[in-house]
């Protein structure tokens, strides 16, 4: 069967730098940081006092009021997100079998803040007295589940649990379940809210985060002072629609899903494989996925960019394993310098912003950065986003576990 044509409809989001698509973009070309010190517990026992909050909202401005309390954080982000998304995409459900409409949202640690409070409540009042909500409240394919009910979506419903490379997983996967004929809408991405006691502990602990107080100098991809990445919270949820179907509707296109890539490292639970050999295999196959795009064609790379020695060297390297001379050409630029790491929902939330750099024509600085290394020698488009002529955009997500997703979209010229 002829592979079919998948698009772009509908975007949402909420993030450390917005509360929307239109806020979140023009943060991102501003070059705003939203790493901040941590409010939503007292972390001063702990050594890292720095996150990328979503900042002053209100969950209950755009949720049912008792929903909210039934809700884990990150299905509050991922209902809003794609509340949104629904709404820009003028999906009238009416008109739609909804049993061609499908969800596919991931989370990498689900209700982890339902679990500490839970467990710290049942400590003292006994584990029979575990609230009924628990467990739908904490499992992480509930914001995939809860997103279905809101929008009567009855086709596939499921959540890629992959890491970092989560959001990305869900974006590739809806993008070939439409492209081979199992659906004409899905919503996809990714959410997370894991900015806990226990988690931020966890990754202290392995030395994955980066402990220092200053908000300019903590999240800084392929700076060589980078140590650690800065957890970050949200959601970024997109409408995918196949072409002759958004174009019978008269909906609007933000730009065209043409390729993705999904592979294993098969190498270390956190560590990624030397040279960046399983994201290297994960961008050649998205080029050749939507029909051997030339490396040269690509302009620009959304990088995974998480401000860790190993990853952004790696990353580095792989980008020039499959790129070539061209790799010097291109710009590579990390947004997580702007919203720390997201982690199942970065992927997401960089769709997004990728998206918008294929509509806009502009480029999003790597902010903060300052201290060259030798390792990481591209165009990481420092400190000042810039205007440019965009045709193809990747955007990659690498995850823990030796999970590597990449998805390539172009610019929509209809």
């Amino acid at each position: 069967m002829e592979k079919r044509r998948v698009v772009i409809t509908g975007m949402g989001t909420i993030n450390p730098v917005g509360h929307n698509v239109a806020e979140s973009w023009q943060a991102v070309r501003d070059g705003v940081c939203g790493i901040a010190p941590i409010t939503q517990y007292d972390s001063s026992a702990q050594k890292v006092h720095l996150a990328a909050e979503v900042k002053n909202w209100d969950p209950t401005a755009v949720l049912d009021k008792k929903e909210v309390r039934h809700m884990g954080r990150y299905s509050q982000f991922a209902v809003a997100a794609a509340k949104e998304a629904m709404a820009d995409s003028a999906l009238n459900m009416e008109a739609e079998d909804s049993t061609r409409c499908a969800v596919i949202v991931s989370s990498g640690i689900g209700g982890i803040s339902t679990t500490e409070s839970e467990q710290t409540r049942c400590l003292q009042k006994g584990f029979d007295k575990a609230s009924p909500f628990y467990i739908p409240s904490n499992i992480a394919n509930m914001a995939a589940g809860r997103i279905a009910i809101e929008f009567g979506f009855k086709g596939m419903c499921t959540c890629p649990v992959t890491a970092c490379a989560g959001g990305s997983n869900a974006v590739g996967d809806a993008f070939r379940h439409i492209r081979d004929g199992y659906a004409e809408v899905a919503l996809c991405g990714g959410t997370e809210a894991c900015v806990t006691p226990l988690s931020i502990g966890g990754f202290t602990s392995m030395r994955a985060l980066h402990v220092g107080d200053d908000p300019t100098r903590a999240s800084i991809p392929f700076d060589a002072e980078r140590d650690g990445f800065v957890l970050g919270e949200g959601a970024g949820i997109l409408v995918l629609e196949e072409y002759e179907h958004a174009v019978a509707r008269g909906a609007k296109i933000y730009a065209e899903v043409v390729g993705y890539g999904a592979t294993c490292d098969a190498y270390h639970i956190t560590a990624p494989a030397p040279g960046g050999e399983g994201g290297a295999r994960a961008m050649q196959q998205a080029l050749e996925d939507a029909g051997g795009v030339a490396p040269e064609l690509v302009d620009y790379i959304n990088a995974h960019g998480t401000s860790t020695p190993l990853n952004d060297s790696g990353e580095t390297a792989a980008i020039k394993a499959v790129f070539g001379q061209h790799a010097y050409q291109l710009a590579v630029s990390s947004t997580k310098s702007m919203t720390g790491h997201m982690l199942g929902a970065a992927g997401g939330v960089e769709a997004i912003f990728t998206a918008m750099a294929l509509k806009d024509g502009y480029i999003p600085a790597t902010i903060n950065y300052k201290v060259p290394d030798p390792a990481c020698d591209l165009d990481y488009v420092p400190n000042q986003g810039r205007a440019a002529d965009l045709h193809y955009a990747l955007s990659n997500s690498l995850g823990f576990g030796g999970h590597n997703a990449c998805v390539l979209f172009k610019k929509w010229e209809g």
